[in-house]
């Protein structure tokens, strides 16, 4: 009896593309794109669909990251970011039955578009302070929730961490460390739930060649491209990717009227 995978093609129009933007995202390059996976996969399957097919794909990215940077992470930082992100995607699991998902995905694109708007208007200095350590514990909650909700968590933590002027590589170590932590804990809601079904599980298993694809080409861009340039990038995928939030969240009210 064959698997009950999706055969529309243009399903896999959309989501091949999405596995590739999420891989990139998992190195550290282009980190904020990923929050697009979910988004676009949105065209072609309900987004609880989307995000429950992305949940092996996020596990085998997960283990290609912890694996490449796992001499880099700040531990610390770490420590920190984890139990906060934990909260968020408890938060998450008790409402994502309540909210819209459009909703969700326009609020986190709101949220991106005001950091980059202050950051733009009310530029950093070198000598500035760091964040208080209460914004990084609320965004990082924010976090949890669009993870649990979206898997759009990294434009919300992009909003405590690049403050930090941590270094490339430990950005992108602690990033991928916390997120394999975060999506562990996903998948007893998950199942709970409801959305861990064998077609959709069936599904993901014929995306995740495209996992470490991704992930590579991320990880080759990542490992020699300049600080600045590294942060340049970062914020221009921040910038997109909370536009194109925006538009899936709100978007859709001006089609209604």
């Amino acid at each position: 009896m064959p698997l009950p995978v999706i055969t529309d093609p243009f399903f896999y129009a959309v989501a091949i593309p999405a596995v590739l933007l999420l891989g990139i995202s998992k190195s550290g390059f282009g980190a904020g794109f990923g929050a697009l996976a979910v988004p676009l996969m949105g065209l072609a399957v309900a987004i609880p669909d989307a995000a429950a097919i992305l949940m092996p794909v996020l596990l085998a990215m997960d283990l290609l990251g912890i694996a490449a940077f796992r001499r880099h992470f700040d531990r610390a930082l770490l420590r920190f970011l984890l139990q906060w992100a934990l909260v968020g995607t408890v938060v998450g699991a008790l409402l994502f039955r309540l909210l819209d998902a459009r909703l969700v995905a326009g609020i986190v694109g709101v949220c991106t578009l005001m950091f980059l708007a202050q950051r733009l208007f009310f530029r950093p200095r070198p000598d500035d302070p760091a964040p208080p350590r209460w914004a990084g514990a609320a965004l990082t909650v924010v976090s949890g929730f669009t993870s649990f909700v979206a898997h759009a968590g990294s434009p919300p933590l992009n909003a405590y961490l690049i403050p930090l002027r941590l270094p490339p590589m430990v950005f992108t170590a602690t990033m991928a460390f916390l997120f394999f932590g975060v999506n562990l804990s996903k998948w007893i809601p998950y199942a709970w739930l409801g959305l861990i079904d064998l077609r959709n599980m069936a599904t993901s298993i014929v995306l995740l060649p495209f996992a470490p694809l991704g992930v590579w080409a991320g990880f080759r861009i990542a490992r020699r491209i300049n600080e600045r340039w590294f942060y340049r990038i970062l914020t221009g995928g921040m910038l997109l990717t909370g536009c194109k939030l925006c538009w899936d969240g709100f978007g859709h009210m001006l089609s209604i009227r």
